[in-house]
């Protein structure tokens, strides 16, 4: 591999235009939100003067991301997935103007600002699962990890320009210019996803091969395998619990996140360690972020491999490796070394986890699955903050860091040796991708290749 191919994969931008425009709108949009939600935090700040109300933006937002988005996957299975996100990305956009125009008015009721909060995170809900599922359908499968990986390192990047753009702007133009910057990112997001082909869902059989119309036998032996994978399952679950792959990838990432997240614990470790200096509890947030941009960047190296399970299992256990190690850290730089490479390990565990969800899962499920991988990705983190929190109020910190981080690492192992099928999961050359849309035509397509891929990252630009 030269040094060039260890790099950030960009062939997706290259080949894809419709992948390259909903990339671009959708980092534009991840930035905006950043930035609003700088804006948001201090606004309800400003209006309370209360550490519960700013903790109620929290639940404004994680509550209509558990209720609506299971409903988003059962809507992404039954109608055209680029109807569903073009709605939900209007509703966003008129949403964003409405946190323009509140705080233009000079808006002083904090119920109303939240309100406004929860709506567009119900909006964002409902469409993620869909916007999940674009990836695979814009892309060859072997593309599909590092276009994943394009859209995480939008996401890391967002995370950390965006407060800082957002204390700038804050600052000299106060609440409204903040909000509209999201409203235009919104607009942007929007106009991306107007522009993509179709996205109805593929049922079994419309999904074969090219090549299908050959000899007898082997359409015979297509049409059975398609009968005995792609028979009824109930909602998302079904087709998890059927496929190894599948719920030990998702098993992987609840064991990581359950166990191992560390943020409840960064004020106290920071307050028994290093004086509890507010730049030292900044700079816990920031390594996390920075080992995640580096992975990012440095994502070739991964997303060429076709090991995509084995991948995830390494990645999931030097997380929890490196979290145990930060709570056992002294000097500073060796626990800001544990987080930067706890967030690198997280970034590859991420981008291998969703390339795999999206390849493994028949498209008619797609979006009921891509559901429960967001319920995940969503519930898991918050759940286990508060795992160490708890744990650490009847222990300590540290304890609560190493016996988690070891935890974590031990279950992922025990996930690996119990699930061979993760383990030998492979990501199919790209001839067995995806059938090519007939938005994109032949002449359409990128050089050395006969079609440009059919249809389309929080990654929705989320961190898991």
């Amino acid at each position: 591999m030269t040094w060039r191919e260890r790099l950030i994969d960009v062939r997706p931008l290259r080949s894809s235009r419709p992948f390259r425009d909903l990339w671009i709108g959708s980092s534009l949009s991840s930035l905006g939100q950043r930035i609003a939600g700088v804006a948001v935090l201090l606004q309800v700040w400003e209006l309370t003067r209360s550490p519960l109300w700013t903790g109620a933006i929290g639940l404004a937002t994680a509550v209509p991301l558990l209720v609506l988005g299971l409903v988003g996957g059962s809507l992404a299975d039954a109608v055209d997935r680029r109807t569903l996100v073009r709605a939900t990305a209007a509703g966003q956009v008129l949403l964003a103007a409405g946190l323009v125009a509140q705080a233009a008015a000079g808006n002083r009721s904090v119920l109303l600002l939240l309100v406004l909060v929860a709506a567009q995170s119900g909006c964002a809900a409902l469409g993620a699962p869909a916007k999940r599922t674009f990836p695979v359908r814009l892309l060859p499968a072997d593309q599909v990890a590092a276009g994943l990986a394009l859209q995480n390192v939008a996401f890391q990047a967002s995370m950390l320009l965006g407060p800082a753009l957002a204390g700038l702007v804050l600052a000299r133009w106060h609440y409204p210019a903040a909000y509209a910057i999201q409203a235009l990112a919104a607009l942007a997001s929007l106009v991306a996803v107007v522009r993509l082909p179709p996205m109805a869902v593929l049922r079994a059989g419309d999904d074969r091969p090219p090549g299908y119309g050959g000899r007898r036998e082997r359409r015979e032996r297509w049409e059975r395998r398609e009968r005995r994978e792609h028979g009824p399952a109930r909602g998302g679950w079904g087709i998890i619990l059927r496929r190894p792959a599948l719920w030990g990838s998702l098993a992987t990432d609840l064991a990581a996140t359950l166990l191992a997240m560390p943020i409840a614990l960064f004020p106290l470790i920071n307050e028994i360690r290093f004086e509890g200096a507010p730049q030292t509890l900044g700079l816990f947030l920031s390594a996390i972020a920075v080992g995640g941009l580096g992975a990012g960047l440095l994502s070739g190296t991964v997303t060429r491999l076709r090991r995509g399970g084995l991948v995830q299992l390494l990645a999931a256990t030097v997380w929890g490796l490196a979290l145990a190690g930060f709570g056992l850290a002294g000097p500073l730089w060796l626990a800001l070394g544990c987080l930067v490479l706890a967030g690198a390990a997280d970034t590859v565990s991420v981008v291998t986890r969703g390339a795999l969800v999206q390849l493994e899962t028949p498209d008619q499920y797609r979006g009921r699955v891509s559901s429960v991988e967001h319920v995940i990705g969503v519930a898991g983190p918050e759940i286990g903050n508060f795992r160490g929190g708890l744990l650490a109020s009847l222990t300590s910190a540290p304890v609560a860091l190493v016996v988690g981080g070891l935890g974590a690492a031990l279950a992922v192992v025990t996930v690996g040796l119990v699930n061979r099928p993760l383990r030998d999961y492979r990501v199919p050359p790209a001839h067995e991708g995806p059938p090519p849309s007939e938005a994109t035509a032949p002449e359409q397509a990128a050089p050395g290749r006969e079609t440009a891929p059919a249809q389309a990252a929080d990654v929705t630009g989320e961190p898991r």
